[in-house]
């Protein structure tokens, strides 16, 4: 039984929870979306890719946080510059976590 519900039963909890969660916060991660584009002058997603069950690669998803602000021979700049305000209230409140729903999915 143990094995039926982790393989099966699990796996539809899973993502009917994650679904839900992702209509409901919709109007959030629009928001967030729109704004991060605008504070990040560009992209506002940081995509990486991690192993995951058996070792398996996905690709995480979060909000960006950082800049991809670079000095004049093209090296990125510390982290203290590139971490701006609004990336400093996204890990506050651990919104830049959100996307990761869809990883669920």
């Amino acid at each position: 039984m143990n094995g039926i519900y982790r393989k099966y039963i699990k796996r539809l909890i899973d993502f009917i929870l994650s679904f839900a969660a992702i209509i409901v916060l919709s109007p959030l991660l629009i928001v967030l979306t729109v704004i991060g584009a605008i504070a990040m002058k560009g992209n506002p997603f940081f995509v990486q890719e991690r192993p995951g069950l058996n070792e398996k690669i996905f690709k995480l998803l979060k909000f960006r946080t950082m800049t991809n602000e670079t000095d004049e021979n093209g090296n990125l700049l510390p982290d203290e510059v590139r971490l701006n305000k609004y990336g400093r209230f996204l890990r506050s409140t651990s919104f830049d976590e959100l996307p990761q729903i869809i990883n669920i999915v």
